[in-house]
């Protein structure tokens, strides 16, 4: 006869062995439904990613073929730190930075304003939200036609109050950038604000209340309690409005395709035309490494800095 204590420790470990089993089948069915994402993650992210890392130490001709791949080290990096095409570029991408706040704090104040002040609500987020869902060459054909620089309803508003010599706006060097940005802020602003219609809903109505009994006034409460519980919102729309930013290419690839003088040649445009156009595949690896750790940098200062101003 088995003691109690042995029956219980066999029926313990039964349980045990069953859950262990069945533990390890929900893991396997749990891998078998992701299995197509990893997949997919790992064909089309990863390995890219790799590749471009090796190829940023070769120099490589895709009509060259495999065979055709020379290991040069360091030398295409070296050589961006002199290429002065790519070094404008950067700059021009540094500037377009400032289009980030520029749209954030538009979109907030539509975002307040719609919100508080205007009805139909909904009519209001479709029309701002369509430029961001509109064809970028739909977009760049009709901001051409407002930039023309002799024919454009821009510059004949201009010249019909009194400027003579209105800029030439995408066919200027000197404003071409300055014109893909507003453009580009003008695309951006849609999608921000209905991002932050969402957080808005999201405030406690109480706070609000609690601040009208103690006296505060529109400000007070909107730069007490309306931006600090945004912040979580400000922070992840900051965030990918830069990377947005470093990654820019269609606007530009369509409206100037990086003129007129390099004037709006950015990173990305750039790298197309070093890898599709001059087929230096290494040497756009290269840009396209230096790329992704200029936004690794900006993000993780970005993650550091937030814990001093997102309020969670």
């Amino acid at each position: 006869m088995h003691s109690v204590t042995e029956v219980q420790t066999n029926v313990s470990r039964k349980r045990k062995r069953r859950g262990g089993r069945m533990q390890r089948m929900e893991s396997l069915a749990g891998f078998l439904f992701v299995s197509p994402m990893l997949l997919g993650v790992t064909v089309m992210v990863l390995l890219p990613i790799v590749a471009a890392l090796y190829l940023s130490f070769t120099e490589w001709s895709m009509i060259t073929g495999i065979e055709g791949i020379k290991w040069i080290g360091t030398e295409n990096f070296d050589k961006l730190f002199h290429d002065t095409k790519f070094l404008k570029g950067l700059r021009n991408n540094a500037i377009f930075l400032l289009t980030v706040p520029v749209y954030l704090a538009i979109s907030l104040i539509l975002a307040v304003l719609i919100n508080k002040f205007v009805y139909m609500k909904g009519f209001f987020k479709v029309i701002y939200f369509l430029p961001y869902i509109s064809s970028v060459v739909a977009v760049a054909t009709v901001w051409r036609v407002l930039f023309h620089p002799s024919m454009g309803p821009v510059n004949q508003f201009l010249m019909s109050v009194g400027i003579d010599n209105p800029p030439k706006w995408i066919a200027d060097p000197q404003y071409a950038l300055v014109s893909v940005m507003m453009i580009s802020v003008w695309i951006s602003i849609g999608y921000n604000m209905i991002v932050y219609m969402a957080g808005l809903q999201s405030i406690p109505r109480d706070l609000y209340e609690a601040a009208d009994i103690d006296g505060a006034n529109g400000f007070v409460r909107f730069f007490r309690i309306t931006l600090p519980m945004l912040s979580p919102t400000t922070f992840f729309l900051l965030i990918t409005g830069i990377i947005y930013t470093f990654k820019v290419f269609d606007i530009i690839a369509v409206l100037t395709a990086g003129g007129p003088a390099g004037s709006t040649n950015v990173i990305v445009y750039y790298l197309y035309e070093t890898a599709f156009i001059n087929l230096k595949i290494g040497y756009a690896s290269s840009q396209a490494i230096f790329l992704f750790l200029c936004v690794l940098v900006i993000t993780f200062v970005q993650w550091v800095g937030q814990k001093k101003w997102v309020n969670y």
